[in-house]
């Protein structure tokens, strides 16, 4: 990868994470990439509040590559894959804690930047923007 700053998460398998065959749901997944996005944008966006961030989740994947088990030590890496006009999208990647190269899932998400009072889309904001930029990534 070459680029910005790479973001990432420790995240804590619990035991209500758990499917009947003894490793993490697959729509658990989304919840870990979640909590992701969650910590990104308090940490990148320092004292925003939660109606500072303008957009909707507007598509997500999962590629599941290993199972996720109770005794497993993940963390979540995150970087911005690409910056539109409206939109930018992040990726995902769910690795072993110390072991980068050992990747449970990777997904992307596409957020788009939108008004609430108005109910419509609107431009990547310049600050937004350039937050942004310093964690874009290419791979």
């Amino acid at each position: 990868m070459t680029g910005g700053d790479l973001f990432s998460i420790g995240i804590d398998v619990r035991f209500r994470d758990l499917d009947a065959m003894g490793h993490v749901n697959n729509a658990v997944m989304f919840t870990y990439f979640e909590e992701g996005r969650k910590h990104f944008f308090f940490g990148a966006f320092k004292g925003a509040s939660l109606k500072d961030f303008n957009f909707i989740l507007a598509s997500i994947r999962c590629d599941y590559l290993h199972p996720v088990r109770l005794e497993d030590k993940p963390r979540l890496w995150m970087w911005v894959e690409d910056i539109g006009r409206k939109s930018f999208s992040l990726a995902y990647r769910l690795t072993a804690d110390g072991d980068k190269d050992f990747v449970f899932a990777r997904g992307r998400s596409v957020q788009v930047c939108y008004d609430y009072s108005s109910g419509r889309s609107i431009p990547v904001s310049d600050r937004m923007r350039e937050v942004l930029e310093q964690h874009r990534h290419s791979v």
